[in-house]
């Protein structure tokens, strides 16, 4: 059954108590049931309700049960997760009107009288049908029970959508989404209320889009979905190119691009949900195979030959494409093939693209329905979503408005016959006199287009069928014969002189229910007859592709006699959908635009007011109001009004018939304003429902004051009470827990200063009951502060702290050099293990040419090396690094970048190559002994155009050098000079840096031309102190 927490109830009836009744905005924004308008007879009151609802950004509005919806075109909020369970559960009328109460009075009904029902959703392109059939799944889906196999089922019937509005959607002149087919699903819940299986059925859909669109419109979603946001694989494999200019099938409307329509992502939508709903891969490739084969059919092209007979015009297709220009003729026992003409090949063509399509879309729906299919075979109750295309009026309008409007007037008919029935059913399962009601029956109308041998239908097949030349104006002129004298039929020949004008010679006006549409005969012999040559068909069945073979079996039957037409097909099948809904309960939603623009707050009161027409709003108005404009439970209606009297406030002891009774005559309703049901009580006039309302708001007013001064008043008191003993009792506790505290933490105190002086008194003593905690403290102390200040490196010598006389005896002291020697050990062993072996054999290398010799060389030693000091070049040397060069005349420093190679040396400012310095040309490399970071590069200079030796500034030095020996192969060419050092300027001429220790690093010319480098004199750190730890060291390795 249908559940719901405690909690979600409570909430829903704290929302339903908290809610200001909407009757009483009802100047403002409206009424939110037609029902209760006054002037129900007039449609300048309806539009108006519909005016002001639609300015508060309310689109919803009653007329009983049945909802009126108006499109916003723009994003309102309303349809959240949040506000699904505020509908779920509640009285259909107690929120204001959403479609989720009626999806939830739907799902309701159905559980508690498991029977089954179906939700109707008409209105004309761009109205909303489509968005209102998503959201009621999307309610279903959140609401129903929820279980892995639910789960499944109910992913496989939200993404069912995409997929047929991919095959069965494209942009129209009104609508960037409109549905080109008629849609009925039932959706099948078990006795949980389980959604656990569905059925979807197809109406007529437009195929004569795959060939041709008028000017603004689009061909199906799915072919510029496949071209747009196919996979180049898959564009290759079928052959197709990113670009929908290139296919004559998706050109003709002019419109390949729509800016509302992103066809890349809803081509990953359509993926997406055939892979969840489990088609097989090599069902998918077949499917976009015939969706290419049909954009590859509109690229083929006739000529005529010099006998005036069909040729293929494209070189590319004559080997690809097995297209006949012949077609079959068979007399008795003969068969003959006779050549197409250019315009019967063109015919052919598109014939057989339409076949195709058709063909597939059925083939396609036909899957959808097995993969949601309910296997178990239990008894299911069923809810049926029919999304039906509008009374549809263009400019121009053919044979697919003429079955449009047609199937409007069947449903037309069967929603007043059953609105009549189920009012006259209530009203006689309450007891209440049944009063008839006139009303508009459009059964003449329905007659005119489908009765048998004298209907439209009957004339156009009889024209299609006939021996000889049956052309589009021969069969108007049939009509003109039998539908000569009939007052919803007028052509050109038949109007008055007046009418005559608004009429061309090849149109037929019929007068609809909904007004007047008039119809061009052009094409409908065509497009009723639909046919597909028969040897067209055999080469059909020899195709490869699974589907196709599937959609034109060889076990069709192949009789000469001529298949059904389309019209007759279309009026079997909507007597086969009458009969589905008159087996079911009906509920309505009626969708409208506000205007043909798509501009959200624009209002059009000429185009809403023929909706409201076509859309038969008036007629079942008229029939809910027949007799009494209100009717409620009297459960209900006593629940929300027994404030009102005396007698029933608060609580009533009797039954809620006799409260309801009791009430009303204490509001003095007069005997003809209402009649007492079984169940119901009905109030004839909304004004008396106003009265009440308007009465039951000062009503709230009042109580709610009352109750909220006493209620105020009884919670201050009791809150007061409540807090003045919680304050003495925590008083009371906490100034005891604050004097034992007190008394205990002086009692320890005193303990631990005796012991403390006790054991400073005796510190030099020998360890003993009295000093024992001091010196344990003492030593604690130390190690805390030992903790933080260990030597971070091995080569840290001088930052162990001093240990206080305590520790400094024999077996302590010894504890403490254990300690060092641990800790020593810990960081020769974690830089052994950072410094890779490679490392350590070019460390060696430094040591062998640094140590003892350069003043700066102890403080490199932990500094690891690497390959590049500079970010990863693109041609990848052996090493690089930044330096500083001084030029030979004037020592001005450049910052430069010097690059090792296999061969040479080069120094870099940024992409340019300053000097190159071949490896062999290089006589050494001279630094001084203190701790400057300059090295002198000796270049042998044979002419006097080269370049002389390079006086760099490198902070990585000893890296530098080191990579320097390694990679030039020379181990013994550094020299290590003290004082002063010569170079050459270029061949002849010569300078000299001198080295000085001073206080502060300096770097200038000097006086005698010479460059001064004057270095601080550095504190010599040395990481072994012994021989025994250089070799404890070297054990690592």
């Amino acid at each position: 059954m249908y559940m719901f927490s405690k909690s979600l109830e409570e909430r829903c009836n704290r929302i339903l108590r908290d809610m200001e009744g909407s009757l009483t905005a009802r100047d403002r924004v409206g009424i939110q049931d037609f029902v209760l308008l006054d002037a129900y007879t007039s449609e300048s009151a309806v539009l108006d309700n519909l005016r002001k609802r639609f300015n508060e950004n309310l689109i919803y509005t009653y007329i009983g049960t049945l909802l009126v919806s108006v499109n916003p075109y723009k994003e309102l909020g309303i349809y959240t997760k949040k506000q699904m369970d505020i509908y779920m559960g509640v009285n259909f009328f107690e929120l204001p009107p959403h479609i989720y109460a009626l999806a939830d009075n739907v799902y309701r009904t159905m559980l508690t009288e498991t029977n089954n029902h179906f939700i109707l959703i008409s209105g004309e392109s761009g109205a909303g049908k489509t968005e209102a059939s998503k959201k009621i799944l999307q309610f279903y889906a959140v609401s129903c029970p929820s279980t892995k196999l639910l789960d499944n089922v109910r992913d496989r019937l939200l993404l069912s959508n995409p997929v047929l509005e991919a095959f069965g959607n494209a942009k129209t002149l009104k609508n960037d989404n409109s549905s080109r087919f008629g849609k009925y699903m039932d959706i099948q819940f078990d006795h949980m209320g389980g959604a656990v299986g569905g059925h979807i059925l197809s109406y007529l859909l437009e195929k004569s889009r795959v060939v041709h669109q008028n000017h603004g419109e689009r061909s199906f979603h799915i072919f510029y979905q496949l071209v747009e946001g196919g996979e180049e694989d898959l564009l290759r494999w079928l052959g197709l190119e990113r670009n929908c200019q290139r296919y004559s099938y998706l050109v003709q409307g002019e419109c390949a691009k729509v800016s509302s329509v992103n066809d890349k992502s809803d081509w990953k939508t359509v993926r997406k949900a055939l892979s969840v709903i489990e088609f097989s891969e090599s069902n998918i490739e077949s499917l976009f195979a015939i969706i290419a084969s049909v954009l590859h059919l509109g690229n083929v092209t006739f000529v005529a030959d010099s006998q005036g007979y069909a040729t293929l015009n494209n070189k590319n297709y004559r080997s690809t494409l097995p297209f006949q220009t012949l077609w079959k003729i068979e007399a008795r026992s003969e068969e003959v093939l006779s050549p197409f003409t250019v315009d019967q090949a063109v015919y052919a063509k598109d014939a057989l693209a339409k076949a195709i399509y058709g063909r597939t879309f059925t083939w396609l729906v036909n899957e959808l329905n097995e993969s949601l299919a309910n296997k178990d075979s239990s008894r299911k109750t069923v809810i049926g979503l029919l999304d039906i295309y509008g009374f549809e009026v263009f400019s121009v309008n053919s044979f697919e408005q003429f079955c449009i409007n047609y199937c409007n007037e069947k449903l037309q008919q069967l929603f007043i016959q059953l609105t009549l029935k189920s009012e006259q059913e209530e009203y006689e399962m309450e007891g209440i006199e049944w009063e008839s009601v006139p009303y508009f029956n459009n059964k003449i109308i329905c007659d005119l287009v489908e009765e048998k041998f004298k209907g439209i239908i009957s004339v156009l097949d009889e024209e299609c069928l006939r021996p000889g030349e049956a052309t589009d104006m021969t069969f108007l002129e049939k009509l003109e014969e039998k539908m000569g004298g009939h007052a919803h039929f007028v052509t050109h020949k038949l109007a008055d002189q007046k009418t005559r004008k608004t009429l061309e010679r090849g149109d037929f006006r019929l007068l609809h229910y909904a007004g007047e549409v008039t119809y061009s005969v052009v094409g409908f012999l065509d497009k009723n007859n639909d046919l597909l040559y028969r040897n067209i068909k055999e080469v059909m069945r020899q195709s490869k592709n699974a589907i196709v073979k599937h959609c034109f079996p060889s076990t069709e039957p192949d009789s000469k006699k001529r298949p059904e037409t389309v019209a007759t097909q279309f009026k079997s099948s909507l007597v086969g959908l009458t009969e589905i809904l008159m087996s079911k309960e009906p509920w309505y939603v009626r969708c409208m635009k506000p205007n043909e623009g798509k501009q959200p707050g624009l209002f059009d009161d000429v185009l809403v007011r023929h909706q409201v027409k076509y859309l038969g709003l008036m007629e079942h108005l008229r029939v809910r109001r027949a007799g009494f404009a209100y009717r409620r439970r009297y459960e209900i209606f006593l629940q929300r009004y027994k404030p009102l009297c005396p007698d029933t406030w608060p609580n009533w002891k009797g039954t809620a018939a006799e409260g309801v009774e009791c009430l009303v005559k204490h509001l003095g309703y007069k005997p003809d304003e209402y009649k007492m049901g079984r169940t119901k009580i009905f109030i004839r006039h909304p004004r008396t429902l106003f009265a009440t309302e308007d009465a039951f708001e000062v009503c709230k007013h009042e109580l709610a004051t009352r109750i909220q001064a006493k209620y105020k008043g009884y919670r201050v008191k009791g809150d007061y009470m409540r807090q003045r003993q919680a304050a003495t009792k925590i008083e009371t506790c906490w100034r005891g827990m604050k004097a034992r505290r007190e008394r205990e933490k002086r009692a320890w105190a005193v303990k631990v200063i005796k012991r403390f002086i006790k054991g400073f008194m005796t510190r030099n003593q020998p360890a003993c009951v009295d000093n024992t905690d001091y010196l344990a403290f003492v030593r604690q102390n130390y190690l805390t502060r030992l903790k933080e200040n260990l030597p971070k490196t091995v080569v840290d010598k001088n930052t162990w702290l001093t240990p206080p006389p305590i520790m400094q005896e024999v077996s302590r002291s010894r504890e403490l050099t254990l300690l060092e020697y641990f800790l020593t050990d810990h960081l020769i062993y974690l830089y052994c293990v950072c410094l890779p072996h490679v490392q350590l054999q070019i460390k060696g290398l430094t040591s062998s040419i640094f140590k003892g010799t350069k003043e700066n060389y102890p403080h490199s030693v932990g500094i690891p090396f690497v390959d590049t000091r500079i970010s990863k070049p693109h041609t990848f040397p052996q090493y690089s690094v930044p330096v500083v060069k001084y030029d030979r005349n004037g020592f001005r420093p450049r910052f430069r970048q010097l690059i090792y190679t296999g061969s040479a040396a080069y120094l870099v400012e940024e992409a340019k190559i300053k000097q190159r310095v071949e490896f062999n040309n290089l006589k050494g490399v001279s630094v001084s002994t203190l701790s400057d970071n300059f090295l002198i590069l000796h270049v042998q200079c044979e002419d006097i155009k080269q370049k002389g030796d390079l006086v760099l500034q490198c902070d990585y030095l000893f890296e530098a050098l080191t990579k320097l020996c390694l990679v030039a192969n020379k181990h013994n060419f550094i020299k290590v000079v003290q004082g002063s050092v010569k170079f050459d300027i270029q061949p002849g001429r010569e300078g000299f840096v001198d080295f000085k220790s001073g206080q502060e690093t300096m770097i200038y010319r000097a006086k005698n031309g010479h460059l001064m480098v004057v270095s601080m004199k550095l504190k010599t750190v040395w990481p072994f102190n012994s021989q025994n730890e250089q070799i404890h060291f070297l054990n690592y390795y």
